[in-house]
């Protein structure tokens, strides 16, 4: 790092940008040396914009000086795409938050890229709607992050990743130039739509400021159910099941592997809602408009999957209480699995036809380097996304193990949390040559001076080095 480099940068944007937007030193806060898996580097300045006028001027003046930028919002990332690295000033978008418009004919909603996902969800729910992404860390991940990693979560059977929530953006381009469509039309062929550009793309090709985001009809009737199981098959033949009889209302199909299970419900102190000792656990949600014959029709559903043997057992949402403690169990998992220690933890997607291939693979790999090994497996079903953690003491050859086993049954080494730096090495795992040989052209066509999110999704440039 080049500590006149960064000073000129700040010299040259301090009659830009008002005082707040501006910390360097003892002002920069540990915070923003982290995200949510590890700290990096402490960045020696935080630029914090109001506005997108703000950013085109940090990113014109940081192009200017080859100075590298580190994206921020909420932190919350599993892979380092927002973790600083050394040499870099932070960008944070944390005071470019808030909704500026809901437009209820349209179903859509405009608001800054700092606005934290609960926000976003509130004030759908307040105009009678819905926002369709549903995350764990809804009160701290923002809206740019949320965009730049793609994210998906528990809803993406029902309503689709983040891109199919996306209905317009604003983008600036690392050399200060605003991209701005923020027009939010469902039919809009007029040339190129550059918007997907910016969708998973982590940062590295330009900043996402504003986003039109595409809105839903409030469900009239939730309602989940916790599911025990003879096997993984079984999981799979009920979910190909509820798909078809229970059409438009499905919403949510969470796997638990037994040992997940078994040792959330004992971490939470609370009484398992079906009793253990099954081969497989699934919680299955419905959202609709028309409660009774919704009820009816999953009820109806559930009990059949009795009847044929898919299930087990059974428990069924009977009141807002209920419903919100069957998803408590879900949502601590990870509480349970962070309180026994350092895990290495894979977010990978699996074709479900192949799933249990996958499952054989990685035991046997996973096996074969650590027999003290324990896995630990849940996941979004619906889309096939499973996170596999594994206790061990020997996380890089696990992660080659697991990671072949990916590439084997044709998945993908991140489903909804990004590459980041921490997963760079293993993007050929899922990606040929070609495709990563592409991604490096776009980048250098967007980024020549390498300024954006450097290192992540794939290795630096050597010449931008």
């Amino acid at each position: 790092m080049s500590p006149d480099r960064v000073s000129r940068l700040v010299a040259c944007l301090e009659n830009k940008l008002d005082a707040p937007g501006i910390l360097v030193g003892d002002a920069v806060s540990d915070g923003y040396a982290a995200d949510a898996t590890a700290r990096g580097v402490r960045p020696p300045a935080v630029l914090r914009p109001r506005n997108t006028a703000d950013v085109s001027a940090i990113l014109s003046a940081a192009n200017g000086f080859h100075q590298p930028v580190v994206v921020q919002g909420g932190r919350t990332g599993l892979s380092g795409a927002s973790r600083p690295l050394s040499g870099e000033v932070s960008l944070s978008l944390e005071r470019m938050s808030g909704v500026e418009s809901i437009d209820i004919a349209a179903q859509a909603m405009i608001v800054g890229a700092g606005t934290p996902l609960q926000v976003v969800q509130q004030a759908a729910d307040d105009a009678g709607l819905l926002f369709g992404v549903d995350i764990g860390s809804r009160g701290t991940a923002t809206v740019g992050g949320n965009i730049g990693t793609n994210a998906g979560g528990i809803r993406v059977l029902r309503y689709g990743m983040y891109r199919a929530q996306v209905m317009g953006l604003e983008a600036v381009l690392a050399d200060g130039t605003i991209l701005s469509s923020l027009k939010g039309l469902p039919k809009d062929n007029s040339g190129y739509d550059l918007n997907p550009l910016f969708i998973g793309t982590e940062g590295t090709i330009g900043v996402v400021t504003r986003a039109c985001l595409k809105l839903h009809p409030k469900p009239r009737i939730e309602r989940n159910a916790f599911v025990a199981l003879p096997s993984l098959k079984a999981a799979q033949e009920l979910l190909a099941k509820l798909r078809v009889e229970l059409s438009g209302l499905l919403s949510a199909f969470e796997a638990i592997f037994p040992n997940v299970y078994e040792g959330t419900v004992a971490h939470m102190g609370i009484r398992p809602p079906v009793e253990t000792g099954a081969s497989m656990y699934a919680m299955v949600e419905i959202q609709g408009q028309s409660p009774e014959q919704d009820n009816e029709r999953f009820e109806t559903a559930l009990a059949a999957a009795l009847e044929e043997g898919l299930a087990i057992d059974v428990v069924l949402s009977n009141s807002l209480r209920e419903f919100n403690g069957l998803w408590a169990i879900r949502d601590g998992i990870n509480d349970y699995l962070f309180g026994l220690g350092e895990m290495a933890g894979y977010d990978i997607s699996v074709p479900l036809s192949r799933m249990q291939e996958f499952l054989d693979r990685a035991a046997h790999g996973v096996a074969e380097i650590d027999p003290d090994a324990v896995s630990f497996i849940f996941g979004h079903l619906g889309d096939g996304n499973l996170h596999y953690c594994v206790k061990t003491a020997h996380e890089k050859r696990i992660a080659e193990a697991v990671f072949s086993g990916i590439a084997a049954v044709g998945g993908g080494v991140s489903a909804e949390h990004g590459i980041g730096t921490d997963k760079v090495r293993y993007l050929r795992y899922a990606r040929s040559e070609a495709e990563i040989a592409t991604m490096r052209r776009l980048k250098e066509a967007f980024d020549p001076n390498s300024i954006l999110n450097r290192g992540r999704v794939f290795e630096a440039s050597a010449i931008a080095l």
